[in-house]
């Protein structure tokens, strides 16, 4: 290290506060905070945590950037860049329907961003009630995933007002902002058409425009990759307080969007540590200096992993008992190259990309080795990208030791989406050392090509989709809560979260037999305009006998009437029907109450019956 530094690592005092803040975060979030009140603190103050770093973020980006916008003209506009982008992200959007593709996820979230919106906590509301026109969130739980992707949801909550859709509408705004992004890098790496190839190539992976199109926080995690990988070379070549505000903060917000894009801070790191050698000196903001200090609510969150063994999903895959294994690699690897090789019609695919990117990587390597020898010479976007190639090797080693890390899995192959990244960054990154403009030009044809031919009319099929039975599920829901011209009716589903993101009055299957004595209570006093209930039944494929999913069986007592059904998949039925009454023996319990009770005429005895008929139907809320 050189003795510059070193001198003023130690004559600094702004060192000693870095310390001092790193000690503090760590022993409030990993020692002296008990997991059960971990978690209530992560739900109460975890919003205002994420809240506190993004305006940092967003206050460091405009420093950095803001002359640089005031100064545009529409004369500097590169609009054959602005023209691939804005093309790229059209035939990302407009292929696939608007909707929830990977359920357990992305309802979580939604049900997430729904509680930062309406009390400013995170709780994914399991219980809520529309209660005379006006929605009430009464009960929930913490959820697993990190918040700052339903914190941009709830932004968009406030400024709009609260609509489901709006995750929605913040990714297809990221599909625009991560193609802008990866041209930008394209260009700094190899020049303006590597970014045009780096947008093409993107365009024409269906797995992408599968995700633009959907709620969940795949987007925003290559936009937070990106970026700061972008900032870090910023960094690099400015060296000043505004750039390494940006780029620790955007490392941070990453941190906080998908659990394993943490790794990504090794490169944050040792980018951080690069800069301080170069610049002979200390460069450390006093934002940086709290940094940590914002993030304390991070391993507190992960405590759910602890209190709740069914966080890591081992249950979902029967015969593994450990999350993480090197035994799983070999398995795991012969699935990713199924999954990148693979049919259109059965994965979400680019030959085009998987191909030059297996066969970019190698190459990539040796061009790692070259710029290692000569790093101090190099430009600044060569440096980060050394230092992420280090990131994009871990997550994939990584999700190659995880149980569930098959990529050809439709609930996995999302996760596929970094390397992807890494396959076009290496690309664009030996294009320079290999290629002539015309090899670049005829690679470009190519990927066009691939996106016309291969790629549109995948996203167009979406063939892919259709296995995955609770996606097509949700978007029947969906469809029948838009035709239904009232919304104050009760739905009685084990996927209750989805209907209460919606607003719609819900409770599990289990909650409505056990509370049956509630839902009758409910029933006769109409509190309800209808109530349905959403099964599904398995097809036997020799005799046709449909048999009800056991944890969707209501019992004998619940009275049915159908109202919809449909075979969503080859051997399943799915079916929505009313509650027409509930029954106790061959009684209707649930009819209105045949005896005629007095009306009070005194004012403070009919009050004090309303305050207990109130106090009682509180109660009884499903």
């Amino acid at each position: 290290m050189q003795p510059r530094l070193l001198i003023s690592l130690f004559r600094d005092a702004r060192f000693g506060f870095l310390a001092a803040s790193v000690v503090l975060s760590v022993l409030l979030g990993f020692i002296l905070i008990p997991d059960v009140p971990a978690i209530t603190f992560v739900s109460r103050t975890g919003f205002w945590f994420v809240l506190v770093a993004f305006a940092i973020f967003a206050t460091a980006l405009w420093r950095n950037f803001g002359t640089q916008i005031q100064a545009l003209r529409w004369r500097s506009i590169d609009w054959i860049s602005v023209l691939a982008v804005g093309l790229g992200s059209a035939v990302l959007l407009t292929h696939e329907t608007f909707g929830f593709k990977i359920v357990m996820d992305e309802i979580m979230l939604l049900g997430t961003s729904m509680s930062m919106h309406f009390d400013k906590t995170v709780l994914t509301p399991m219980r809520g009630n529309d209660i005379h026109g006006s929605f009430v969130i009464l009960d929930g739980m913490m959820d697993k995933r990190p918040l700052f992707f339903p914190f941009l949801v709830s932004l968009l909550h406030d400024v709009t007002g609260y609509r489901p859709a709006n995750a929605f509408v913040l990714n297809g705004a990221l599909t625009v902002v991560f193609l802008s992004l990866v041209n930008l890098a394209g260009r700094l790496l190899a020049g303006r058409l590597a970014g045009c190839l780096g947008v093409t190539l993107f365009a024409g992976l269906p797995l992408l425009a599968h995700n633009a199109t959907g709620g969940g926080f795949e987007l925003l995690n290559l936009v937070m990759i990106l970026a700061t990988l972008l900032l870090g070379a910023r960094l690099l070549e400015r060296r000043d307080d505004t750039s390494m505000t940006a780029f620790c903060f955007s490392a941070l917000l990453l941190a906080q969007v998908r659990y394993e894009s943490v790794i990504y801070l090794l490169p944050v790191a040792g980018i951080v540590l690069w800069a301080w050698w170069r610049a002979g000196r200390l460069i450390l903001p006093w934002p940086v200096i709290l940094a940590p200090l914002l993030m304390i609510h991070y391993p507190l969150q992960h405590r759910i992993f602890d209190l709740r063994a069914s966080a890591w999903e081992l249950g979902s895959k029967p015969g593994y008992d450990t999350p993480f294994s090197p035994s799983y690699i070999v398995d795991n690897l012969a699935h990713a190259l199924g999954f990148f090789f693979g049919r259109a019609a059965d994965q979400p695919n680019s030959l085009v990309l998987s191909a030059l990117g297996i066969i970019a990587v190698p190459f990539f390597l040796l061009t790692l080795v070259k710029w290692l020898k000569t790093l101090s010479r190099e430009a600044p976007i060569t440096v980060a990208t050394t230092f992420f190639a280090v990131g994009f090797a871990a997550q994939f080693a990584l999700l190659m030791c995880y149980f569930w890390g098959k990529f050809d899995d439709p609930v996995i192959r999302r996760l596929s989406l970094p390397t992807h990244l890494g396959f076009v960054l290496a690309i664009l990154a030996v294009l320079p050392h290999m290629a002539s403009a015309a090899l670049v030009r005829g690679l470009l044809a190519l990927a066009v090509f691939a996106t016309v031919s291969l790629g549109v009319p995948s996203m167009a099929a979406h063939a892919y989709s259709q296995e995955y039975l609770p996606g097509r599920e949700t978007a029947w829901r969906r469809a029948f809560m838009a035709e239904q011209p009232r919304h104050d009716y009760l739905m009685i589903d084990n996927d209750s979260i989805l209907w209460i993101a919606h607003q719609i009055s819900s409770t599990p299957v289990v909650q409505a037999r056990q509370r049956r004595d509630s839902l009758i209570f409910h029933m006769r006093n109409r509190t309800f305009s209808d109530v349905f209930v959403f099964q599904r039944y398995n097809i036997d494929a020799e005799t046709g006998k449909k048999t009800l999913r056991k944890d969707d069986d209501l019992g004998p007592e619940f009275v049915l009437e159908t109202v919809r059904e449909e075979r969503l998949q080859m051997l399943t039925l799915t079916r929505i029907s009313r509650v027409k009454s509930i029954t106790d023996g061959t009684m209707v319990a649930s009819g209105p109450d045949s005896v005629d009770h007095p009306v009070a005429k005194d004012r403070a005895e009919i009050e004090r019956q309303r305050r207990a008929y109130l106090e009682n139907f509180l109660k009884q809320l499903p």
